[in-house]
């Protein structure tokens, strides 16, 4: 059943990118919210773009056929994050986060949208610090942290790309590697750690006064959203659970079961999240674990599921009805009903690969949007737009480089 309604809904999304790679008008001028373009076109409906980080810049893509849209160069290790306003992305550098207008957005006019696209650019947007480290996109907010000096950057989706745009900054008690998500209200959920140890979460007033805290979470780190809002925070025991102004410990059924890095979705109260066991590895050597796990935020029950292979952090996606997707060193995607944990389909879309040692790397890995998943393989130096439904390719990009991170836009 659940197959069925993924295959009816890749054709519609599919036929709707195609149409929206048709332009119409082009023009120079600003769009709604003041960026300035030289050559703005007009489309019938949203051109999705998917944005590629590399070494030596970053490349955006049409979402649709591949094709190359723009190719942007910029030194040092990239790394991206979702601006999640369908438009922007946040480009990590040595410095700071720059930001990136993918050149795809819509503008709303009453009862309906006009489409946009112009070429890719860095916007002069900037927001400098040292060691940057998590961006968060949740609730028409951008949290910003860096690992460095403890500091908080919160943006508003509605400003990005503004040239008056401001930011709202808080200061942790101790700079460690840490996460921070600001709420709708106001309200700033953070990691508590220092240099020595992360030891859980806070969750802090839009006055910045304490209202909850919880030190039973080891090693904090990585977050997810759930549907209603609530959050996950990943402990080496478990995840703790924030609703509202409460957290609550799932705790794992393996003294040390960490759960380091979580997908959510909107479409479901379960967490996707990876699941390792062996604590103070040496340097030369990481685990590789086949079994993922799923916690329903609702009843905080953990789940843990086998899978005939290996998988790494950049292995973890969700579909477009809340589905758990895990890309298998054995080269197949695994598609699993998060609610049930029982596997929906599997296609095989790459040869079989091996996690490096340094998670700098480039290696596998697969993005989501709609009901389009994209594959990254760097030993190939290629990306292919795959059906979530049917396993279908619908189109690959020889890059002739090795991709680090990807990001999708939806326009």
């Amino acid at each position: 059943m659940l197959n069925t309604r993924l295959h009816a809904s890749a054709l519609a999304v599919c036929a709707a990118l195609l149409a929206g790679c048709s332009a119409g008008t082009t023009d120079s001028s600003s769009d709604d919210d003041g960026h300035e373009h030289a050559h703005v076109a007009e489309n019938r409906s949203a051109s999705p773009r998917l944005v590629v980080a590399y070494d030596g810049g970053v490349r955006v893509l049409d979402g649709e056929t591949l094709a190359q849209v723009a190719d942007l160069p910029r030194d040092g290790f990239l790394r991206l994050n979702d601006a999640g306003d369908s438009r922007h992305v946040f480009v990590t550098t040595e410095d700071g986060f720059a930001l990136l207008d993918a050149g795809t957005w819509h503008e709303a006019h009453g009862d309906h949208r006009h489409y946009r696209t112009a070429p890719p650019r860095f916007t002069d947007t900037t927001f400098d610090g040292s060691e940057p480290g998590h961006a968060v996109a949740h609730d028409g907010r951008v949290t910003l942290f860096f690992d460095g000096t403890g500091e908080v950057k919160t943006v508003e989706q509605s400003d990005l790309g503004d040239a008056q745009m401001s930011s709202t900054d808080y200061r942790s008690p101790h700079a460690h590697h840490g996460v921070a998500v600001t709420r709708a209200d106001g309200s700033l959920v953070i990691s508590r750690g220092d240099d020595d140890a992360r030891t859980g979460i806070a969750i802090l007033g839009p006055d910045r006064r304490e209202r909850a805290t919880s030190t039973n979470c080891p090693g904090v780190h990585g977050e997810a959203s759930a549907a209603g809002g609530v959050l996950t925070f990943g402990c080496e025991d478990g995840v703790v659970v924030v609703r509202e102004d409460t957290i609550r410990k799932v705790t794992a059924p393996d003294a040390y079961g960490r759960i380091g890095n979580q997908r959510g979705s909107e479409q479901s109260t379960v967490i996707l999240g990876d699941y390792k066991t062996r604590a103070n590895l040496p340097d030369d050597e990481i685990e590789r674990p086949t079994r993922f796990s799923l916690i329903d935020t609702e009843t905080g029950d953990l789940r843990l599921v086998d899978l005939p292979a290996g998988y790494s952090f950049r292995s973890l996606a969700r579909g477009p009805n809340g589905e758990a997707i895990v890309l298998g060193t054995d080269g197949f995607l695994y598609v699993f009903d998060a609610s049930t944990a029982q596997l929906v389909a599997k296609h095989q879309v790459l040869a079989p690969w091996r996690e490096p040692i340094d998670w700098q790397e480039p290696m596998a890995s697969v993005v989501v949007l709609g009901d389009l998943a994209y594959v990254n393989d760097p030993a190939q130096s290629t990306i292919r737009a795959v059906d979530l439904a049917t396993g279908q390719t619908r189109a690959t990009a020889d890059l002739g480089v090795a991709a680090a991170e990807m990001v999708p836009v939806s326009g």
